[in-house]
């Protein structure tokens, strides 16, 4: 039996995603018989760190609602403490070159945080720092143009992970590496990627992350991007993580109450028989 856990959520806090209050979220994941329920919502980022303001205004709370986003997490797991384990988490950016900013944002978290996810979803590229999940012609004009082949943003990307990994080493809390495959979500829209080249990338990923201690957020959201058809964690990457005792957590990603749980039946099927 495998321990039914949705390590990566989102919430209200999260401006790309939907106003409903988080009961419903826990609600669903009641219903569906889950035992625990990390919520990680995405932490501010700094000023101008993009350069389209609207867009700026879509990836993350504002700094002032950190403490907010805080204690209405923690509201949530006293609530529901007898009916489902609620820990209290963020989904932390690497940030390359403003490693003091997550450091100092982790320090006003102080001992209040239960689960860190740490995710890469910027790389600089054509006019400054880009999001490379936002949307398919964003990342042409912006980092396909910018490194001119794919190739070559993969193995920008796999850099930035590999520095993320190292940063996260220093992490005392419980943590994960988001969606190690994030760089694939427009994969349909884009010219191809050498397979070849992910699954290196991917199997020097494994050292680092058993030094440093990170888990592997198995992420599912890429199934119900139609850009992508795929988990963000291919089934070899995941056999070799459980060979080193990596730990595999389901991530439904959820950015909508009908997320929460989405997808369970893959991710059984693809872990649930690995060495764990």
């Amino acid at each position: 039996m495998v321990f039914k856990w949705d390590g990566h959520t989102h919430t209200k806090f999260c401006y790309h995603g939907n106003p409903a209050e988080t009961p419903l979220y826990l609600e669903r994941a009641i219903e569906r018989g889950f035992q625990r329920y990390t919520i990680s919502e995405h932490p501010p980022l700094p000023e101008q760190w993009v350069a389209d303001p609207e867009l700026m205004a879509e990836l993350a709370m504002p700094l002032e609602e950190l403490p907010v986003y805080l204690a209405y997490a923690e509201e949530m797991k006293k609530r529901y403490e007898e009916r489902l384990e609620v820990t209290v988490g963020l989904e932390m950016d690497y940030l390359h070159g403003r490693e003091d900013f997550s450091n100092e944002l982790l320090g006003r978290c102080g001992d209040r945080l239960e689960d860190v996810l740490v995710s890469v979803h910027y790389l600089p590229g054509r006019g400054g720092i880009r999001c490379l999940d936002y949307k398919a012609d964003d990342f042409r004009d912006g980092l396909l143009s910018y490194y001119g082949t794919m190739d070559a943003v993969v193995n920008e990307y796999y850099n930035h992970v590999e520095q993320a990994i190292e940063w996260a080493a220093a992490l005392p809390m419980r943590k994960r590496l988001g969606h190690v495959q994030l760089i694939e979500k427009f994969r349909e829209a884009l010219p191809p990627i050498d397979p070849e080249l992910v699954e290196r990338r991917l199997a020097g990923l494994l050292p680092k992350l058993e030094a440093a201690g990170l888990g592997i957020d198995v992420n599912v959201a890429g199934l119900r991007v139609p850009t992508c058809g795929q988990a963000y964690t291919p089934q070899g990457f995941l056999e070799a993580c459980a060979e080193r005792g990596i730990p595999l957590v389901y991530g439904s990603d959820t950015h909508k109450p009908e997320h929460v749980g989405a997808d369970w039946a893959w991710f059984e099927a693809a872990v649930g028989g690995l060495k764990r």
